[in-house]
């Protein structure tokens, strides 16, 4: 899918005003926070004020707040500078931290030209960035023009360009943000007429206010020390259905000193009775916009990370989602626009498999819950159909695969009962379009392989037929989500054996005549060898999509990710189809790509579905690669700072559409780095692929309270001192995995020469390279000591 294609008030106030309460001071005393009706309200996070230091910041003045006076402080020496609500002996700190909006300087692509790149079958720029080992974060980031940096309105189609969005659980609606700060309702530029010069805000900086909030921080400079200031943050406290309310500070800093500053909510003024808010109105509703967000994402898995931006980015991943679908459950596939807001995307499949999952690895089990119990609900028929206009053959595998996922990390039994006829019904459509393909004659290439379609956008052409092909993805992923629902069926369903048995047999069928299609199918002429996303075709899928229009191989990338991710493949397939990728016109930047026809001027990044194939690079041990992975897709799907994730995102500069689905990739990816299993349920990775410069860097490395089937599970790493390695895990708390892994991935160029777990030398025996085997009981704390030369 990639639609691209057809598709505050006047007054300013000195920055020496004080800050009395009035105006909308209903504020002051509101309710308890909407995000938190109907569910436990967590303390808000306080820190302590001796823990930190305000000399030498601006004291914008105070406000009160349920009969608390607060003071409030910005250190505006340089753009990032923290804003501080102080209360007493305790602070709220929100910090900033921006990146450019764009271009750095000098030529993009290394020197090379982007008709080369596009061209080319191998993806020359992951070559040319794999060529030393572990590929350098900043040296992806300058592979390509950043999201969003070349915003030409001819390629928008009559939309206006917006970068990001704001809103709130409680919104079924969401508000643009232009790359000036403003948005539909509110306009930054009446208070700096420079803000409407787009050649100045294209020199922007953007950010988000306490590191991961939804709230736009933009920061466009005039000068050295000189700079305007933009925040925009939805209002918590509205009621709205459909208006979102939004709160809105713009002003002038001109070498540690505001010159001058002007507050908005929502609209201009209209005096007398729409006027500008005090300033302190406008600081009491950012506290409250705190500790709202903070509740909202109150019990989220906390990863230790020395990079900057890597654990705000999944969080605010999460917090977006909950922007993004009304009530933070009912499903939207996009934001703003018809694309992709209208409710014909509201069942896509992805939008469901990528949230469960991903709020799964991160411990989000009640919003995981709500999710599942909404989509099978209201997008799956009683007869496992889902109420969407084209279903994608493959995610009914995946679903229930990610069923069995919710139960082995939940123990949610009641909610699986609940839905039990649906997902039953599900798996039904699975063996009856397995049974179908049984009755084809044993010579046709795709007997014994389920035929559907590949992508929901098959059935908007005039004969979708010509898509009801047997994709290997399909089998694949229908006998990975058989398995793994069989395995636990049993454990909550009574005298349901009968079911799982047969949906193990069906699962064994499927993924052994994939493997012997597979490898009958494999084009050894070709280097490196080929293999297309179904049996029987003689084309390439690039000479396909050349000659044939339509192609039976439109949309190969979802194949290849799906096939991928479903792990039914044995290695030296799941390597030949990667190759296959990667040498074939299939990756960009080493990212999947949205494969269309050969463009000189493209080769686009897929921001979503593309997470299996990542999978399936760390299932190999291709850690170099698993990780230019995960840098190409923060840096070249998403726009700097601002976060918003592209479905398709070109490598010149453009903006993209947002979905969902790409937004909740960088979670899956980070997660998997610290924390893995692999598909067969046995074996714990800890550390698999955590970046060498993490590691280097001497600070603390790690994730708390992880979830796995076998229970949560925690570890820290870090380096400190001369070539030592010191560190702590807690095992998982529930049960104990097979085998557990704990990789020590020391600096480039050096090697673990011993190692002691809780004082004890680990036998060279228990070593896999830079892997060690931990032996313990559940729950389980083991000290790790290593040195490395």
């Amino acid at each position: 899918m990639d639609r691209r294609r057809f598709l505050q008030g006047l007054a300013a106030t000195g920055a020496a005003v004080g800050l009395c309460v009035s105006g909308r001071d209903q504020i002051a005393d509101a309710s308890p926070l909407p995000a938190a009706a109907g569910r436990p309200v967590p303390s808000p996070i306080r820190i302590p004020l001796a823990s930190i230091s305000t000399s030498g910041h601006h004291a914008w003045g105070s406000f009160k707040q349920a009969n608390l006076d607060w003071q409030v402080f910005e250190d505006l020496s340089h753009p990032d500078g923290e804003l501080t609500l102080v209360c007493g002996d305790v602070a709220c700190v929100l910090g900033k931290r921006t990146e450019p909006s764009f271009a750095a300087d000098g030529a993009p692509y290394f020197g090379m030209k982007l008709a080369d790149i596009a061209l080319a079958g191998a993806d020359v720029l992951a070559d040319y960035l794999l060529a030393h080992g572990e590929p350098d974060e900043t040296q992806v980031r300058l592979a390509a023009p950043p999201v969003a940096s070349q915003l030409n309105p001819e390629n928008y189609y009559g939309r206006l360009p917006w970068t990001t969005f704001i809103g709130t659980r409680q919104c079924a609606d969401t508000m643009p943000v232009y790359t000036s700060g403003s948005t539909r309702t509110y306009h930054s530029d009446q208070i700096f007429a420079e803000l409407h010069d787009p050649k100045r805000v294209a020199r922007r900086r953007e950010g988000l206010l306490g590191g991961w909030m939804p709230a736009v921080h933009k920061v466009v400079p005039i000068d050295e020390g000189r700079w305007y200031d933009v925040l925009v943050f939805a209002d918590v406290d509205a009621t709205d259905r459909f208006v979102v309310q939004t709160w809105h500070r713009t002003a002038l800093v001109e070498h540690g000193a505001i010159s001058k500053v002007s507050y908005g909510h929502s609209y201009p003024s209209y005096p007398p009775r729409r006027l500008p808010p005090e300033p302190a109105t406008f600081y009491t509703a950012l506290l409250r916009f705190h500790d709202y967000w903070q509740a909202e994402l109150n019990g989220t898995s906390i990863a230790s990370i020395p990079a900057p931006g890597w654990n705000d980015m999944a969080h605010y991943a999460f917090a977006r989602e909950l922007v993004v679908r009304p009530d933070g459950t009912y499903p939207k596939y996009g934001a703003v626009d018809r694309d992709y807001y209208g409710n014909e995307y509201d069942g896509f499949q992805d939008t469901f498999t990528s949230s469960l999952y991903a709020n799964l690895e991160w411990g989000r089990f009640e919003q995981a819950a709500a999710v599942l119990d909404e989509y099978f609900s209201d997008f799956v028929q009683a007869d496992g159909m889902i109420n969407m206009r084209g279903a994608e053959t493959a995610q009914f595998g995946l679903t229930l695969s990610l069923l069995a996922r919710y139960f082995n990390y939940t123990g949610d039994r009641a909610l699986i009962l609940k839905h039990k006829a649906k997902i039953e019904a599900t798996a039904q459509i699975l063996l009856e379009l397995h049974d179908e393909s049984l009755k084809l004659a044993s010579s046709d290439p795709g007997y014994g392989l389920i035929h559907g379609w590949n992508e929901s956008d098959a059935c908007l052409f005039p004969d979708p037929t010509l898509w009801w092909k047997p994709y290997y993805a399909n089998s694949a992923m229908a006998a990975r989500g058989l398995h793994d629902l069989a395995n636990v069926w049993p454990t909550f369903v009574a005298g349901e054996a009968k079911d799982a048995h047969e949906w193990k047999r069906r699962a064994d069928s499927l993924r052994e005549q994939t493997v012997r299609t597979l490898r009958a199918n494999i084009r050894h002429d070709l280097k490196p060898p080929y293999v297309g996303p179904l049996p029987g075709v003689k084309l390439t899928f690039r000479e396909s999509l050349a000659k044939e229009n339509p192609s039976e191989q439109q949309w190969p990338h979802r194949a290849y990710a799906e096939l991928l991710q479903a792990d039914v493949l044995p290695d030296d397939l799941a390597h030949l189809v990667i190759d296959c990728m990667r040498g074939h016109g299939a990756t960009s930047i080493g990212v999947v790509a949205n494969i269309g026809p050969v463009d000189k001027d493209s080769r686009d990044i897929l921001g979503f579905i593309s997470y299996g194939y990542a999978q399936q690079l760390l299932r190999l041990g291709r850690i170099d690669e698993y990780l230019l992975f995960l840098y190409a897709h923060r840096h070249h799907a998403h726009t700097p700072g601002s976060w918003t994730a592209g479905e398709v995102s070109d490598i010149s500069g453009g903006m993209p559409l947002f979905c969902i689905p790409a937004q909740m990739t960088i979670p899956l990816l980070l997660r998997w780095t610290m924390v893995f299993d692999d598909s067969a349920g046995e074996t714990l990775y800890l550390g698999r692929a955590i970046p060498r410069t993490w590691m280097a860097s001497g600070k603390s490395v790690g994730i708390e309270r992880a979830p796995t089937r076998w229970g949560n599970v925690s570890f820290r790493l870090q380096i400190t001192g001369s070539n030592v390695i010191e560190g702590e895990l807690t095992l998982p708390d529930g049960s104990s995995p097979k085998d557990t892994w704990l990789s020590l991935r020391v600096p480039a160029g050096k090697r673990l020469i011993e190692v002691h777990l809780d004082g004890v030398a680990s036998d060279a025996a228990e070593h896999r390279d830079a892997a060690i085997r931990i032996r313990g009981k559940p729950g389980q704390r083991i000290e790790v000591r290593a040195r490395f030369v």
